[in-house]
């Protein structure tokens, strides 16, 4: 326990965490109140669970992420009235044609959300201004990622198999995703990161971006399994057509 202390951030009680924290839990909570609603009662518990993961994670994408692009493009200040422009996280020279301005959250004042992406900047700093590499991936995954998942959701509820597809294609992009967010920073021996924290690194570093790795791979695994079974069977009935 006194680890524990000495290693929590002393922050980790104040209002903005616990409510970055409490979002995604409501977030999660609505996927799978989503769920009770639509789906019915004998759907397979492999089906269930992935409904609940793409309306979470197209949830996640367009209300958390999205905020984050809002303030990326939209949220900026002065460099001239920051008394040490070096302290601010890094915007990208000449972003949007400007040079004498720094963008991000880290430019939202008081706005929660611009506050809720400030307390995940303590772990990465990158996600506090307006940082090239994390911007182009999360244009990608909100507006492409994001109605996929969604699109996915509605398909299971609607008993599609056609969404094994998609959920292959997101996997893939979740999974390119993850990799090209954090093998720059490895390159760099995580300059960015702060791996001192165990609340930073044990939390919101690893436990939330190591969801978007195993999930979509058990999301790969459940719908190739599908995709395997109906060319089984296809091939069962081309071999029966031959056979006449």
């Amino acid at each position: 326990m006194d680890y524990l202390k000495e290693t929590l951030p002393a922050d980790l009680f104040d209002p903005v965490t616990l409510w970055s924290l409490a979002s995604t839990v409501a977030i999660l909570g609505v996927a799978y109140g989503a769920s009770l609603l639509v789906l019915d009662s004998t759907i397979s518990k492999a089906r269930r669970f992935l409904f609940i993961w793409h309306a979470f994670d197209a949830l996640i994408h367009f209300c958390l992420e999205g905020s984050f692009l809002y303030h990326s493009f939209f949220s900026w200040i002065p460099l001239s009235s920051v008394s040490n422009p070096h302290a601010l996280a890094p915007t990208a020279y000449n972003f949007l044609g400007h040079t004498d301005r720094a963008y991000g959250p880290q430019a939202g004042g008081d706005a929660p959300m611009a506050q809720l992406w400030m307390i995940y900047a303590k772990a990465d700093r990158r996600w506090g201004g307006a940082d090239l590499a994390v911007i182009s991936l999360e244009l990608l995954t909100v507006f492409i990622v994001g109605p996929l998942a969604a699109y996915v959701s509605y398909g299971i509820a609607k008993k599609k198999e056609s969404v094994n597809v998609l959920m292959v294609v997101i996997a893939t992009m979740e999974l390119y995703g993850g990799w090209i967010t954090f093998c720059p920073e490895w390159l760099v021996m995580n300059y960015n990161l702060d791996l001192t924290n165990f609340m930073y690194k044990w939390v919101y570093l690893i436990f939330f971006n190591v969801l978007w790795v195993f999930i979509p791979l058990y999301a790969c695994y459940v719908a190739v399994t599908d995709m395997n079974d109906a060319y089984a069977v296809r091939a069962k009935v081309n071999a029966a057509k031959k056979s006449k």
